[in-house]
């Protein structure tokens, strides 16, 4: 039986701090927010999951321009397949956070305008990886797409919504969590929850490269 790497026991030994304590575990009682502050847990990791995972990826893209080796084209398309896994786990988490506190599922919040149009530039990067059949050509057309989408992203989520008004802590001039509501308690999760959920990414890519090496494997051995 293999082994687990250390990072993967790390992985489940946050993790099963993280589940219960977020959902049993004690959080401060604040007005409107109430018991949905423990979507902090698991909303916010997954973004920070996601923009870990795709700066991973743009990297990866970028060494595989310098270097035309294919496993780094594999090494990016596993990292954007579960970052954009991760993106719409963050913004289906965010919207069910935001009809408990802001009373809609969609506000047309400039945070949340800006989320799903960068998760629209990933799809479109799973399609045009699927236009291609020649593996060179596709990996070096979408890694430029890949480094152009990541390029976006960071002004998308950190940048343009901070410039105009907003409901979302920490942008619009509203405080962050960190100012008036994570205190002790929420820290002691949250912080060990952003490395669990991060981990665990990095861990669901390494497996999807390993399937998709195999699948190498098998067509070439029966082509």
């Amino acid at each position: 039986m293999p082994r687990l790497q250390p990072y993967k026991w790390i992985t489940l030994l946050m993790l099963s701090l993280v589940i219960p304590m977020g959902w049993m575990g004690e959080v401060p009682r604040k007005i409107i927010l109430n018991e949905s502050i423990r979507n902090l847990y698991f909303h916010v990791p997954m973004w920070f999951g996601m923009i870990f995972l795709l700066a991973a990826s743009a990297w990866h893209s970028l060494v595989y321009l310098r270097h035309r080796k294919l496993q780094h084209d594999d090494w990016a398309d596993a990292y954007s397949v579960v970052g954009l896994l991760f993106g719409t786990l963050g913004l289906s988490t965010g919207m069910i956070w935001a009809q408990f506190t802001w009373g809609a599922w969609w506000s047309g919040d400039p945070k949340q305008n800006a989320s799903a149009i960068a998760l629209l530039m990933y799809l479109a990067y799973r399609v045009l990886r699927n236009s291609f059949s020649q593996p060179e050509t596709r990996a070096r057309v979408s890694a430029v797409y890949n480094l152009f989408a990541f390029a976006c992203l960071i002004p998308l989520l950190f940048i343009l919504p901070r410039m105009t008004d907003s409901l979302h802590p920490g942008n619009g001039g509203n405080p962050g969590f960190n100012s008036y509501d994570l205190d002790g308690r929420m820290r002691v999760v949250f912080y060990p929850a952003v490395i669990a959920f991060t981990l665990l990414g990095f861990w669901l890519s390494n497996v999807y490269t390993r399937l998709r090496r195999i699948s190498h494997l098998l067509q070439d051995r029966y082509s």
